[in-house]
């Protein structure tokens, strides 16, 4: 079969962007919904507020990741923008200095000087702005920062993982709300470790491991909280 990578190379870096945004807003969807419902129903609530308080949890946490990876990728994308300008300035005023800038980056990766004078040369030639946005500002496209793409990914997934414990409490009968919602959002965790493990290249095993542990702790600890309290907070 053929490949569209070189001999048959196949990478994972290009799926950086949104595979963060995805796997981030699906765990604290399911993980953030669960908890809070196991928390208010360990509280002695009836299912009506423990209902409330899965739909408050999963609207204000999809708005909340929405904004927060907005805000967050929108930070970091003026950053960008602001190193970009300045690289063009130097660029526009001092582009010798920026030929040794460039060609010094190279040596010191092991490029022989006159080799690295070259290369340098050839590249800024060509592009001078994008070869140093690559090699001395260490920005590529696969790691450019989207703010619209990471809040549409991640408030869409937050909603997708929130609604598995909520579907769980609704068809369960209610003295087994907890474990059904406990064992739904647990099971949910192991298949979303494997997947964006698999989508990541990653181990699958370690990664469901560490989704899964973290996950159960932070039910058990929401749990004994609410069952400690005896109140819906």
């Amino acid at each position: 079969m053929s490949s569209k990578y070189p001999l048959g190379e196949h990478h994972y870096i290009h799926r950086i962007g949104w595979l963060r945004a995805t796997v981030l807003g699906a765990n604290d969807g399911i993980l953030s919904t669960a908890s809070l419902m196991i928390g208010v129903a360990s509280a002695n609530a009836t299912p009506g507020a423990i209902m409330t308080a899965g739909l408050a949890g999963l609207v204000a946490g999809a708005m909340s990741m929405a904004a927060g990876e907005y805000v967050s990728v929108s930070s970091q994308a003026d950053t960008e923008k602001a190193d970009i300008e300045i690289e063009k300035a130097a660029l526009r005023d001092r582009p010798e200095a920026e030929l040794v800038e460039l060609a010094n980056i190279y040596m010191n990766r092991g490029v022989h000087k006159d080799t690295a004078y070259e290369v340098a040369r050839q590249l800024m030639d060509k592009d001078a702005l994008d070869a140093h946005v690559r090699d001395e500002l260490g920005m590529s496209e696969f790691g450019t920062a989207r703010p619209v793409q990471a809040a549409i990914s991640s408030a869409l997934s937050f909603s997708a993982g929130a609604l598995l414990p909520l579907l769980a409490a609704v068809v369960s009968p209610e003295a087994l709300v907890t474990p059904a919602v406990a064992g739904v959002s647990l099971l949910a965790l192991v298949i979303l470790g494997f997947l964006s493990a698999k989508a990541g290249g990653a181990k699958r095993t370690k990664a469901v491991v560490r989704i899964v542990f973290w996950g159960a702790a932070a039910m058990l600890v929401t749990g004994a909280i609410g069952a400690a309290f005896g109140t819906v907070v």
